[in-house]
């Protein structure tokens, strides 16, 4: 696929090790999808119920059961938005074949200045990008983490959903999500005038890296990739 893109529906064997990098879907939800998943689509349809409409979903018995089901012990507080967005996310990664969308550093580069749609994705892709290149404080007060990626998809009012996954590493089984929802940003800018995505670490501008700052930038960004793709 033409522009620095990758777009693949991966076969896995999870037992054994695999070369490319795993996604959150893959530690997460992979080697059990085929129990969770098809008693989801199977109530959702029982129902009526659009699979894409955040509280039709969770109002599907299966699909709360499976949120109450992966919450630690311990509980979440707040944390269990986060937890149930994950599950939505990947069901319907789950639902319209997996497709994982791998954006390399020259399109990432590209993406990054380019004010328009230009990279193709699918209904419910993963978006992939280059290790260690964006980062971000997805919690307020907390430490950089890398923007591995992100799960989008358009809800039935045609917004459209990004639930970026920070700090993925599968040695530690961990990740941070924070979602953006909406209509592509209007206008936006920085309010201190440096632009979209530059870098805000200390030493960012000189390790060529780049940076989010708020949830419009994440938004913006995910409707550069979905806004005006190929849908496969």
């Amino acid at each position: 696929m033409p522009g620095g893109l990758s777009a693949a529906r991966p076969e896995r064997d999870y037992h054994s090790p695999v070369a490319d990098r795993l996604t959150p879907y893959d530690l997460v939800f992979a080697p059990r999808a085929e129990d969770w998943f098809p008693p989801i689509r199977a109530g959702l349809a029982a129902a009526g119920r659009d699979a894409r409409d955040r509280d039709a979903f969770l109002l599907t018995r299966e699909a709360a059961e499976l949120v109450h089901d992966l919450r630690p012990a311990e509980g979440m507080g707040e944390g269990i938005d986060r937890l149930a967005a994950l599950v939505h996310h990947a069901f319907l990664f789950w639902d319209a074949g997996t497709q994982l969308v791998t954006v390399d550093r020259p399109a990432l580069n590209q993406l990054l200045v380019v004010d328009h749609p230009t990279l193709p994705a699918g209904a419910a892709p993963y978006i992939q990008l280059p290790e260690r290149v964006i980062w971000a404080r997805p919690l307020e007060d907390e430490a950089f983490e890398p923007l591995d990626g992100w799960f989008a998809h358009l809800a039935p009012a045609g917004q459209l959903r990004a639930l970026a996954v920070f700090g993925l590493h599968p040695d530690r089984l961990a990740f941070t999500v924070v979602e953006a929802a909406g209509a592509r940003p209007v206008g936006l800018a920085r309010p201190n005038g440096s632009t979209l995505f530059a870098p805000t670490m200390p030493g960012g501008e000189l390790a060529a890296l780049h940076s989010i700052v708020g949830p419009e930038e994440l938004l913006e960004l995910a409707w550069r990739v979905y806004g005006a793709g190929e849908t496969h």
